[in-house]
């Protein structure tokens, strides 16, 4: 699939927009229920939300779509093709592991590590098949309300179901639950992740 570096309109986000990305993303999560068990703390969550995301836009920028709504980010979304999906931890480090570690701290890594761990592995047995993975979306609260995440998800998809391949997303809110249902992601599988009150809905979006 050939994508031109502007997306209809979208802003391809480039390196130098990882730190501006990270922000915009921390900023979006401050309330989703995993970073609260991450950071405990509300000011430490304010502070450090932000690195969280650094490997995940860096690695996104090289190997799949990662799109803004224009150069002033008001929001931002990453998508990976089937053969980028799933990467080793020593290939998260090189992208920028070591940093966020730094940043966030050890005990904040101890803590989320196992979560991601398990979201993984629904994911891998869930869709056990070559799929798309809608990884991440953020809107900045300020502009949240203003069709921003509409616009990222509708223009993706039409982006990438050409190539006729189903979709996974998963998330830890009910909200948004209700946001992917209308752009027809139907519910997989809604639990608890283990030794945590988090919920976690996993979701695919069949072929069109």
């Amino acid at each position: 699939m050939n994508v031109d570096n502007d997306l209809n309109g979208l802003y391809k986000l480039t390196p130098n927009d990882v730190k501006q990305a990270c922000m915009v993303a921390g900023n979006a999560f401050q309330d989703d229920p995993i970073m609260v068990f991450t950071y405990p703390d509300e000011k430490e969550r304010k502070e450090k939300a932000q690195y969280g995301f650094y490997a995940l836009y860096k690695y996104g920028i090289k190997h799949g779509l990662t799109y803004a709504t224009s150069k002033n980010l008001e929001g931002v979304t990453i998508w990976l093709p089937p053969n980028k999906i799933y990467h080793s931890t020593w290939t998260m480090m090189r992208y920028g592991g070591f940093y966020t570690m730094r940043k966030s701290g050890l005990k904040a890594g101890k803590r989320v590590l196992p979560l991601f761990k398990y979201e993984e592995e629904r994911h891998k047995e869930l869709v056990p098949y070559d799929h798309w993975y809608f990884q991440n979306i953020a809107v900045k609260l300020e502009e949240q309300g203003k069709g921003y995440g509409g616009l990222l998800i509708s223009t993706m998809l039409k982006t990438i179901e050409s190539d006729g391949l189903p979709i996974y997303v998963d998330t830890n809110t009910e909200k948004n639950v209700s946001i992917y249902q209308k752009y027809g992601f139907e519910i997989l599988e809604h639990g608890i992740i283990p030794e945590t009150a988090i919920p976690l809905w996993c979701m695919l979006r069949k072929p069109r």
